[in-house]
């Protein structure tokens, strides 16, 4: 064989580095390239909350600033047009992860193929209505709902419930879509979680950042329990429990308590209006760390289905301090529980058993 020709050297090593950087722009193309979309559902999305929430999951604070996803936006007939115009928005906001956009008042399109469903719509109480009869209105519509999403959605769809009382409303979903595994069908305790850390936040003059590990026990009601024996505080000489930190006990067994447990009522009062953007963003919050895990040493709040955990009855949907990992919860076992603890989640677990009852007796 004769050797290369001094011209034809260079030649052959410029064609090598010419290959190696069409390989190495290949890879690099492959390593980045775009996610499938995830296709998530929003129902009552022409409301309050489903307009602050739509744009919220659009930009990536639900599923992460790469995720790619499909909005399927559900509400009733009398809202069809401005259903309409929020989709409308949503265009014309020019979101880049958006990759499309389904708004109907049909449940069984709304429910096509979603890996997400986040439960927004629901029958508000009104002036003179009774327990039961906005528990009747919410019974017929949880039912259709369910069974639209267990024919039609993503069979690992996970299911967050916001509507009140959400988690009964949750319990009846879960009813009527039997073959959903329990762990895929959890309601909006977050929206406390972050109230109670907000509160603490605000206490100690300290970041929200900085505050992990509160506990919402019970139910999406005046009787939950925002428990703070097991949150802490990140200082300069680290990490301190918040009761040591803010050392006033009755403040934290009463003020406390009351303020996240009533926050609702007095955000109605101020704006005369329900909670609406700090619920969206709980609700991001809840599914972005279900679907991509809390972080090491941190648990949330999600109403999720009793397995018996520290003596609460199995068939409730009741909220727990729960960690995320790969798409999955577990509730945070061994916490020590005191009297005064066991009390209150005791009476949440209380109220939470007749409204199961009062749910099944308008099934039948």
């Amino acid at each position: 064989m004769e050797y290369l020709g001094s011209m034809e050297k260079p030649l052959v090593l410029l064609g090598c580095a010419f290959l190696s950087w069409k390989i190495v722009r290949h890879i690099w193309s492959f390593l980045n390239i775009e996610k499938d979309p995830i296709t998530v559902l929003v129902t009552g999305a022409a409301g309050q909350i489903g307009y602050a929430l739509v744009p919220m999951i659009a930009r990536g604070a639900m599923l992460g600033p790469d995720q790619p996803v499909i909005i399927h936006m559900l509400d009733i007939e009398p809202a069809a047009e401005a259903l309409k115009g929020v989709k409308m928005e949503l265009i014309d906001a020019a979101l880049p992860l958006l990759k499309g956009v389904v708004a109907t008042t049909d449940v069984v399109e709304a429910c096509k193929d979603v890996n997400v469903a986040v439960m927004v719509g629901g029958f508000p109480r009104k002036e003179g209505m009774e327990r039961k009869d906005v528990m009747s209105k919410n019974v017929s519509i949880y039912k259709a709902q369910a069974s639209a999403l267990e024919q039609h959605a993503a069979p690992d769809c996970k299911v967050l419930v916001v509507a009140n009382p959400a988690n009964t409303n949750a319990l009846i979903l879960k009813e009527f879509a039997p073959s959903f595994p329990e762990k895929n069908i959890t309601c909006l305790t977050r929206l406390d979680h972050n109230r109670a850390l907000g509160q603490v936040s605000e206490r100690l003059n300290v970041h929200v950042g900085d505050v992990k590990n509160v506990t919402i026990w019970g139910n999406h009601s005046s009787t939950q329990y925002p428990d703070v024996n097991h949150a802490t505080v990140k200082t300069t000489s680290g990490e301190k429990s918040v009761r040591e930190l803010v050392a006033n006990d009755q403040w934290l067994n009463t003020e406390f308590i009351t303020t996240v447990q009533q926050r609702g009522a007095a955000i109605i009062k101020a704006r005369k209006l329900s909670s609406a953007l700090s619920a969206a963003s709980s609700a991001c919050d809840h599914i972005r760390n279900w679907v991509l895990g809390t972080p090491k040493g941190t648990w949330v709040s999600m109403g999720v289905y009793s397995d018996g955990s520290y003596g609460i009855p199995p068939g409730l949907i009741y909220s727990f301090p729960v960690t995320c990992e790969k798409g999955e919860w577990s509730i945070v076992q061994g916490l020590k529980i005191d009297e005064f603890s066991r009390a209150k989640m005791d009476a949440t677990a209380k109220e939470l058993i007749e409204e199961k009852s009062l749910a099944y007796s308008c099934l039948n």
